[in-house]
């Protein structure tokens, strides 16, 4: 687990959320735990309007309705949530161009984009993706992904 920085900020990816939220995921644990270290650490957690609809079409197709509403109900209201720019749109458009030799979402792209404009280089997330990109990472060691 990283020491507490000077900012406290981390951005929470969907994979991150989809583990903590599916029990039997075989990255639960991992997830929940550095969940907690970071709570405890008293990091505040930032995410993007677009990771929520990409949770929260992953949570209605796999663990149900219900399930997806309830988490999509909790994080918008403990979690800091970035609404997506236009301009975040068009420097996503710039990273996918750029580097096509990665399999990056848009909602990744979406998410690094947003990373840089509001200055947060941390993630909490399970994707190689964000390591790709140059973010560090929170959890991606220990879940082996």
């Amino acid at each position: 687990m990283n020491s507490l920085r000077s900012d406290p900020r981390i951005f929470v990816d969907t994979s991150a959320y989809y583990a903590v939220v599916d029990q039997p995921d075989a990255s639960h644990a991992v997830a929940s735990t550095a969940l907690r270290d970071l709570v405890a650490a008293q990091r505040r957690f930032i995410s993007t309007n677009a990771v929520l609809f990409e949770l929260h079409g992953l949570l209605v197709n796999r663990l149900g309705r219900d399930a997806a509403l309830k988490t999509f109900r909790e994080l918008r209201v403990s979690q800091t949530i970035v609404r997506v720019r236009e301009r975040d749109e068009t420097r996503a458009e710039d990273i996918l161009a750029q580097y096509q030799d990665k399999a990056f979402s848009l909602t990744d792209a979406l998410s690094f984009a947003v990373m840089e404009r509001i200055g947060i280089s941390t993630a909490f997330s399970l994707d190689r993706h964000f390591a790709q990109f140059g973010w560090e990472m929170v959890a991606l060691e220990e879940a082996g992904r």
